[in-house]
Order: structure tokens, then sequence, then C-alpha cells
């Protein structure tokens, strides 16, 4: 069954002509209506002029009790049932008033209507030609025949979509069944006939709505359940994929087909749930592990390994595994250009490797799939500020240590840099001032890198021991030898007093 906001705008043209009939046949025939069943008939309709659909029901129910055989009141009431969308409760009523009375031509042609809609083409005509019979309006009458020879016109492309689909000319087939399904839109096999094209042409995500509606036009439909569960699935929402398959078993819990698939479909969707929980709680290690269990799992449908390796990705880039990171998400990337979380993670494990110009090319790449992407836009400007960074003076590259180095690894290469550097330790000149000048920018590292807030300002794209980067125009931190003569490296701070010597 479609939804009642569908049905009601389909019926919206007609009602109005239909409230018009009831007042003619109010006036003129004799039904034998007793008084209350006459008040019920009257304050139903009024309510129903009104659009109150569910008060104006319980009216004509209570007519109905008054007089099972008073025709008006179930032509009205299969009114209210059709402009809710109960068709099937419309039709029963309609075959009702015409049992009762058999040349009410107008209830024949409101049902001859509906049946057209459900794609019950020849109890349609039957309908269309007793009108013909029962001495019509002239009005009925040319409905009654154009009705009829929509009837023949619209079995006569059925018959063409049929032999297409046979024929695996499934484009040519749905086309006709678009046409088709504007006048038989409850036709459940129809939709599932253009569902099934769609799937044989290699677009299965088109025919979820179609199927979807078969499982409201059709009792118990499992096999339409089943169908999208498998779509679903396939397309790579396992979400969507274990709630259809449930709703198959809902209908028959020993379903095979549906309980096969609902149990793999579980399994998966709880591997990668868990696997989620722990990305969260920043179990990196632990969540590439589970990601490697989801390969294993479903290793039949591509975009399972795909998303696996895309979270992997975001795993080893989060955890500063930069190496492991980019092989990953170069391998989500070669599948999968414009996938812009992979592009972001790389490009951070790109920063990491000092890879600024790649980083870059990232960032922007991600920026054209993804423009009101604020992380995306911050994380270009860094890689920007970073790359202009790199081209003056690199703290980490001055100890040779990496960009996620602890204060421990910044200490013991500032020592060894530090030592070997010393200008004590040369005595040529020349020499002796290209080791000052060394000594100073190892010295300036180690300040920067182990100073919380100077790195944070560093990384950030900003030097905090660049005159041109300090407000002001003046450089508070701006060190000479004469600042770091005397200095020991292995002290654990203030000057040292007295010179290193070496042999």
């Amino acid at each position: 069954m479609v939804s009642a906001s569908a049905c009601a705008g389909q019926v919206g043209a007609v009602l109005p002509l239909l409230l018009v009939l009831f007042d003619l046949l109010g006036e003129g025939v004799e039904c034998g209506i007793n008084a209350e069943v006459e008040k019920q008939l009257e304050m139903g309709k009024k309510l129903l002029a009104a659009g109150q659909l569910a008060d104006a029901l319980s009216h004509f129910h209570a007519a109905i009790e008054g007089d099972s055989d008073n025709y008006i009141a179930y032509y009205r009431r299969a009114t209210v049932y059709l402009a809710m969308g109960k068709s099937k409760a419309a039709i029963r009523d309609l075959s009702k008033v015409v049992e009762l009375k058999q040349d009410f031509t107008s209830a024949r042609l409101q049902r001859g209507h509906l049946l057209l809609k459900q794609g019950k083409f020849d109890e349609a005509e039957e309908d269309f030609k007793n009108v013909l019979k029962s001495n019509p309006s002239d009005n009925e009458e040319k409905e009654a025949r154009s009705q009829l020879m929509k009837s023949d016109e619209l079995q006569r492309l059925l018959s063409q979509a049929q032999s297409l689909y046979h024929q695996e000319d499934y484009i040519t087939a749905i086309r006709l069944l678009d046409g088709i399904l504007e006048v038989c839109v409850w036709d459940a096999e129809l939709r599932e006939l253009r569902a099934e094209c769609y799937i044989k042409e290699g677009e299965p995500g088109k025919a979820i709505s179609d199927l979807k509606a078969a499982t409201k036009l059709k009792n118990d439909n499992t096999e339409a359940f089943y169908k999208i569960s498998t779509i679903y699935y396939q397309l790579g929402d396992h979400e969507l994929s274990l709630s259809e398959v449930r709703e198959c078993l809902k209908l028959d819990q020993d379903h095979k087909l549906c309980f096969s698939h609902y149990k793999q479909v579980k399994k998966l969707n709880k591997q990668i749930e868990s696997a989620e929980e722990l990305i969260r709680e920043g179990r990196y290690t632990d969540a590439i592990s589970k990601y490697e269990s989801v390969m294993k799992t479903e290793p039949k449908v591509p975009i399972y390994t795909t998303r696996a390796k895309e979270r992997i990705c975001h795993c080893f880039s989060k955890s500063e595994q930069s190496a492991e990171a980019i092989k990953v998400c170069t391998e989500v990337l070669l599948l999968e250009p414009a996938n812009v979380n992979a592009l972001k993670d790389r490009a951070e494990a790109y920063l990491l490797e000092d890879q600024y110009e790649e980083a870059i090319q990232d960032y922007e790449t991600a920026q054209a799939n993804s423009e009101n992407d604020q992380q995306i836009r911050e994380g270009l400007e860094r890689a920007q500020r970073m790359l202009k960074q790199s081209q003056k003076r690199d703290y980490y590259k001055i100890l040779g240590i990496k960009r996620n180095a602890r204060k421990q690894e910044i200490i013991k290469a500032y020592r060894k840099l530090a030592s070997q550097w010393h200008p004590d330790n040369f005595q040529n000149e020349e020499e002796k001032k290209k080791a000052e000048k060394k000594f100073i920018d190892i010295a300036a590292a180690k300040e920067v890198l182990t100073d919380p807030e100077m790195r944070r300002k560093f990384d950030a794209g900003e030097d905090p021991l660049d005159a041109e980067s300090q407000q002001g125009g003046g450089n508070p931190f701006h060190r000479t030898w004469n600042t770091w003569q005397g200095f020991n490296p292995f002290s654990s701070g203030g000057p040292f007093k007295f010179k290193f010597h070496f042999n």
C-alpha cells in the first residue's frame, strides 16, 4: 500500500466531483434511510468536505451499522478510504455498492479506475463495459470508452516490455514500464519487473524504491525484502541491509535465504561497529586488526575491502605511522581518486614525512571534492605554512628527527649534535664560524622543540624565534653565539662554568 499523502494527491482532482455526486444522489435517490442513518450520513459528508477524514469515517461506519444495505453509505465510506490511501478497503466498499445497486455507474467507474491502478486490466475492463451497458450519462460514457482504450494500450505496452526483458533489452523495457507505471501505480508485479531490469542493467540502487513499494503492495513479500537487503549489502550499506533482512525474517523466520544472509550481515556489522568503537577510544592498533578481520569475513564484495582499508589508513595516520598510512591510503586512492577521507589522512601522513608539496596536493584535491569542509581548509593552510617554513629553518631537520619525536628523542639528538658541533672543537677560524652557526641552530631547535607552547606554534607553521613572525618587529628569542658560549649541552639547564676541550 502506498502512503496516504501520495494517494490523496492522486484522488484530489476527482474528490470535488464525487462530493457533487453525493449531493445529487442525496436529493434524488430513495434508499430507505431512517432518521439516524440520515443524520450520520449528513455529518459524515460535512466532515469529509472539511477534510476531517477520520471523523467522517466514524460517521459512515455508524451509518452502515444502522443500515447494512445502504449503498450510499458504502460509496461515501469508499471515498474516505480512497482519500486515506486505503485502496483495498475502498474497492471492497465499491464492490458492495455494485452488489446492492448494479446500475450505479459512478461506483463502477471509480472501481474500474482503482483496478486499473492495480494493473488488473480484465476486471477494470469489465467495469467499464458494464458502465456502457447501464444507460450512462454522456460524460460517463465518454470516460468509460476512454479508459477501455487506455487499458488496451497499456496491455500492448506491457506485452512489449515483457518481450524486451526476455530479449535482454532492459533499457527499452524500463522506458516502457515507466509509462505503464504512471497509470498502474499500485501494480507490485510491474514494479518488481522494473526493479529486475535495473538490477540486470547494473544499476541496483535504482531498483530499491520499486522493491520497497512492492513490499507494501503485496502481502508477505519476503522475496522483495531479501532483494532489497542484498542490494544494500552489495552497495556497502550493511546497516540498512541488516534492517531489511530482519523484515524478511519477521514474515518468515524459517526463510532459508534470508536467514543465511542475516547471519553474514550480522557478523560483519558487529565487526565494523566494534572497529569504530576502538577508533573512538583511540585504540588504533586494535582497530586495524578488527578491520583486517572485516576483509576476511567478506572478501567477495570489493566495497568492504575498500572501506576497511580506508579506515586502516585513518588509524595509521592518527597513530602517526606515516609510512604505513601513505601506503594504505594510496591503495584506496588508486580505486577511488576522489576519496576525501583517504586524501585527508594521506596528507597528514605526508606532513609527518616532511613531504609538504604532496600534502598540499592531497588537500587541494580533497577541497575540490568537498568545498565546505573546514578541516580540509585548515589542513591546507597549515601545509602551506609548513612548506614556507621548511624553506627557511626547520628545527626537526636541524636535529635530524621526525615531527612526532618525543622529548627524550629531541634531547638525545640535541646532545649528540651539540657535542659534535661545539665551536671549541674547531681551530680553523672559518670552520669555527661555521660551527658557531650550526651550534646556534642546534640550540635554538632544542629550545623550541622542548617547550610545548613554542613547539605547538612551530608545528602550526609559525617560527617563534623568527623576528618576522613576531608582532612588533622585535624578537625576544633571538640568540647569538655569545649567548651560548660556555653552554653545556649535557647539563639540566643554566650556563656552564667552563669551555669544553676535546682531544
